[in-house]
């Protein structure tokens, strides 16, 4: 038994219905702007690769989409690693983390801290992170503590 696969032709569908066909010399073009306009200034929708460009004139150019990860991340972390720069980690509840990063990856940082344990810190728990050497230094006079005034009794007339 042999079996033909019947497909109706599309020129002549569209000729039945009095329309012209795609194909052939019926077919129009949009025609490209004057690269000046009417007012003698020049034209943007003439230059083809602007971003401004009316759609489906020529073939404009697409800006192209930057990349997803730019590996900044990585570099950082490589470089504080080979030269096992003392780092401080912030946390979310702001406590302080000192040592230097061992290694990473995609989800949390090792930790080696000295004379304590290490710390394998998920990354999603980090506020934010500095070398410990940009840390703000507090000086104080050795010798001299805050003393605050004690609190005196105040008596406010609240109903006059």
């Amino acid at each position: 038994m042999n079996r033909k696969l019947i497909r109706p032709n599309l020129s002549e569908l569209k000729e039945k219905l009095g329309r012209p066909s795609s194909g052939g010399a019926h077919e129009t073009l949009t025609p490209a702007p004057s690269p000046v306009s009417p007012n003698g200034q020049p034209n943007p929708a003439a230059d083809l690769n602007a971003s401004t460009a009316p759609q489906g004139l020529g073939s404009p150019r697409r800006r192209i989409a930057p990349p997803e990860q730019t590996n900044a991340e990585s570099f950082y972390y490589l470089k504080q690693m080979q030269s096992k720069t003392p780092m401080v980690i912030v946390l979310q509840d702001d406590e302080r983390i000192r040592g230097v990063i061992e290694w990473y990856d995609k989800h949390c940082l090792k930790v080696n801290r000295v004379r304590e344990p290490n710390l394998l810190v998920p990354k999603h728990n980090i506020k934010y992170m500095y070398k410990q050497e940009e840390e703000p230094r507090i000086r104080r006079k050795p010798g001299k503590k805050d003393e605050a005034a004690p609190p005196t009794d105040v008596d406010l007339n609240l109903y006059d």
